[in-house]
């Protein structure tokens, strides 16, 4: 199977999709002739022209509004935020608009739009530029929550983004979008709300979230020359959330281990394991743990980035931990 970067993948979910479908349009922060910051839409300027690939000003709040009623009439806007902080400027028209729209109309009025942009630490980009915000999106209701990890699931829950009648946060960590993978050829997609398991195994569950994915996966292969079999599952999607795949592992494994980049307080990790606790309390033969992001603002500091983030030697000893309860 061919390889592709993460970028890769997504951009051609987007360049096939906008091809069948005349009603998709992408605004944004030069994503026209320059093909957005992370090259997100490379090359569409010139097959689709200026009305489908909308540069905007910095002006949030104005064009998100105007993708919301876009969507009310039946078009399929597509937001590039650049960088994903940038949506908070639009906030008032996300919850109380786009989040509500489907409910206030009670299902006539559909609100199919994308809202994509970088998340997550890393490359000194500092406090205004490093934010990952889905435990704020997965509590509101109404949103789709996609946090993919590798390119191969960009691509086909892209589409599934791009074809749905629902509002999407497509949520893309910046250390990943050059990453390369195994990606299919052809139109494919993934449903929402099924986890990846990316790695059986029989010890211990560990649930790692967006660039966490890989960094977890690389120490269970090492504890593997020590007999340690690590299962890492891949939410995927944080709304909808997989809560049966991952109930079902820690039922065989009995210990869970949650890593999330994102701060500790009112997480992810928090809402997983108060479900595997209602569900599975029995099942447990160990506290469940959870690795997380400082709860501090991002620092420019490359030292000081990397002592606030999870690291591959805190992923390894929190496995251990967790083994030897």
């Amino acid at each position: 199977m061919r390889q592709l970067t993460y970028v890769e993948a997504t951009l051609e979910a987007l360049d096939s999709a906008m091809a069948r479908d005349p009603s998709i349009f992408v605004v944004g922060e030069g994503i026209g002739e320059r093909g957005g910051n992370f090259n997100t839409t490379t090359g569409l300027f010139a097959k689709y022209g200026p009305e489908r690939l909308c540069d905007t000003p910095i002006s949030e709040r104005g064009f998100v509004g105007m993708c919301a009623g876009a969507a009310m009439t039946g078009t399929r806007p597509i937001v590039d935020f650049m960088f994903i902080d940038f949506i908070l400027d639009a906030f008032g028209e996300l919850v109380n608009q786009i989040a509500k729209m489907q409910y206030m109309s009670s299902g006539r009025i559909k609100m199919p739009i994308v809202l994509r942009g970088s998340i997550g630490i890393g490359h000194s980009a500092a406090t205004h530029h490093s934010g990952s915000y889905y435990p704020i999106f997965a509590h509101i209701p109404g949103f789709r929550v996609v946090v993919p990890a590798i390119p191969s699931d960009a691509k086909g829950l892209f589409a599934t983004a791009l074809k749905g009648d629902d509002p999407v946060l497509f949520l893309e960590h910046k250390s990943l979008l050059f990453n390369r993978g195994e990606v299919p050829e052809g139109d494919y997609e993934i449903p929402f709300g099924k986890a990846r398991i990316a790695r059986e195994g029989a010890d211990c569950t560990a649930v790692a979230i967006g660039s966490m994915v890989d960094r977890t996966l690389a120490e269970c292969e090492k504890l593997t020359e020590e007999g340690i079999s690590v299962e890492v599952i891949d939410p995927r999607t944080i709304a909808p959330l997989d809560m049966e795949t991952i109930s079902e592992s820690v039922r065989k494994t009995g210990r869970l281990l949650i890593v999330d980049e994102t701060f500790q307080p009112c997480g992810v990790g928090a809402e997983i394991a108060a479900q595997v606790i209602d569900a599975g309390f029995d099942d447990l033969d160990a506290p469940i743990r959870r690795l997380n992001g400082a709860h501090v603002p991002t620092p420019y500091s490359p030292p000081l980035e990397h002592s606030i983030t999870p690291q591959p030697n805190e992923i390894e000893q929190s496995i251990r931990d967790l083994l030897a309860e």
